[in-house]
């Protein structure tokens, strides 16, 4: 009877945990990377950064959003311009458990929408990942803090200086980790115990993207699928083995797919190369705005960091055909993308940018570009940070001003023309969903909730008090609000 009487409290416990996991979320965007929660809970619709706060703490400055994983909290910050930390909480009362800092060595200078404290962990039950571009892949027991091991990468190199932003991603026992920088674009699979290369793959075929990894679920089996420059490349996640691509993309994509059913949803914005090097360098203070490129010009708009010339001889030297020691018309499209994979307007397009939804069925294998796309339209309003948010067969998106557009997920058609909601500001953090709720973290501190259906009615415009550009996260009937300096939990307890 005892022996029952514990099996049973066993299983109750067990299925607790179970439930518990469940409602994790785990990485950037939580499952998947596709902003939906799996919580049950009642979700608050109404707050700020004084009214439903169950906690919250002055963590430090950063962009990074927070993650949830068994009952814990991790977020990175910047503890002083020199120092960044991985801060570890109490998820259900916002005691801090742990906390690790570094030294972070010199930094690069990045854009004020970004900081250094960009990266999102990854956690499950037993350990947390976090990325930093001086130190690597680390890894860290969940709940003690303890280092468990290191992973040194290439550090990367943006000459734009939007700066490093990119976050590990799970998938069964690996930790995948996609760096597209200017010098050394990769994708790495590590082992999550022992954080050694179970694979990687040059990306060198890149440019510069902050697209996050997606997991794929197709009758072939699990597909790893990656946005890059040109192309959408389906990987065994296994192996790295590139299973198929298709030639959709643009220049660059900053925003992450999102997948259901075996079909990949995505929206993006970018320009020309050509035109963003002599909009940027050539016709800046420090150029002369003849129409040429050179590279005293480039190192003036970059400033006081140092172009490694091993950047200079993978672009400059490549695309400098006639060897005058200028970049001009079509030379600078050969100097800044790869010559089998190029991707948006060329350097005499009447329009320098492009933009697009398109939806790719998986499965497929070499190139689907023909084969597997189901549709893809051009639109006026997409935004080239912001990812889409899918569900219930609509795709919602939002950009810079409050301005949202919904497409229908069979074919791509227009379900509601541009319409601005009551929050005009700019937009980084991507839409979240839970409890039958849509919530847009704008850059000006307000979190807007919609009901999710065809009509997007506003439920509320909620005041934080404070910059959010990090993407919030949803846990146990909780919202995770990442602001500048600050995180904040609300919920209607």
């Amino acid at each position: 009877m005892h022996r029952v009487i514990r099996s049973i409290c066993l299983a109750v416990a067990v299925l607790s945990t179970c439930a518990l996991h469940a409602e994790d979320w785990p990485q950037f965007r939580g499952p998947n990377c596709s902003g939906i929660s799996t919580t049950t809970a009642a979700l608050p619709v109404e707050f700020s950064e004084t009214e439903n706060v169950l906690w919250s703490d002055k963590i430090g400055e950063g962009v990074g959003s927070p993650v949830i994983a068994a009952g814990r909290l991790f977020v990175t910050a910047m503890v002083d311009k020199e120092t960044v930390g991985l801060l570890a909480f109490d998820a259900k009362t916002g005691k801090p458990i742990w906390k690790q800092t570094w030294k972070t060595g010199p930094l690069a200078e990045v854009h004020e929408t970004n900081s250094h404290a960009s990266t999102t962990p990854a956690a499950d039950a037993d350990h947390v990942y976090v990325y930093f571009p001086t130190m690597g892949m680390l890894a860290f027991d969940a709940a003690t803090g303890a280092q468990l091991w290191e992973k040194k990468l290439p550090v990367p190199f943006f000459v734009f200086k939007w700066g490093p932003a990119m976050s590990p991603v799970l998938y069964k026992d690996l930790v995948i980790f996609c760096q597209d920088d200017d010098l050394a674009p990769a994708i790495y699979a590590l082992n999550k115990e022992t954080g050694e290369i179970v694979w990687m793959d040059d990306r060198s075929d890149m440019a510069v993207n902050y697209s996050h990894p997606i997991i794929c679920e197709t009758d072939q089996g699990d597909e790893l699928v990656v946005a890059g420059t040109g192309k959408l490349i389906g990987y065994d996640p296994n192996n790295g083995e590139r299973l198929w691509y298709a030639k959709v993309l643009l220049r660059n994509i900053k925003t992450t797919p999102v997948c259901q059913d075996g079909t990949i949803y995505i929206s993006l914005q970018s320009g020309g190369i050509a035109n963003q090097w002599l909009a940027t360098a050539d016709q800046a203070e420090t150029g002369n705005s003849d129409g040429k490129l050179t590279r005293e010009e480039m190192q003036g708009f970059v400033g006081e960091t140092k172009i490694p010339e091993s950047f200079f001889k993978k672009t400059f030297e490549r695309g400098d055909k006639n060897k005058d020691g200028f970049l001009e018309g079509e030379e600078l499209d050969f100097a800044f993308l790869h010559p089998d994979n190029f991707a948006g307007a060329r350097f005499d397009a009447e329009e320098a940018g492009d933009q697009f939804v398109l939806a790719v069925r998986g499965g497929g294998r070499g190139d689907v570009t023909d084969s597997h796309v189901l549709w893809k339209h051009k639109t006026k309003y997409t935004d080239h940070i912001v990812s889409p948010f899918v569900h219930d067969g609509r795709m919602f998106l939002i950009k810079g001003g409050g301005i949202t557009t919904v497409f229908d997920t069979v074919e791509g058609k227009v379900l509601r023309r541009a319409k601005r909601i009551s929050n005009t500001s700019e937009y980084f953090a991507s839409p979240i969903y839970g409890d039958g709720k849509i919530y847009l973290a704008g850059e000006n501190g307000f979190v807007v909730v919609l009901a999710d259906g065809p009509d997007y009615e506003i439920l509320a415009k909620n005041d934080m008090g404070d910059s959010i550009v990090g993407t919030p996260a949803i846990a146990g009937g909780r919202l995770y609000i990442r602001t500048r300096t600050k995180l904040i939990c609300v919920g209607d307890e």
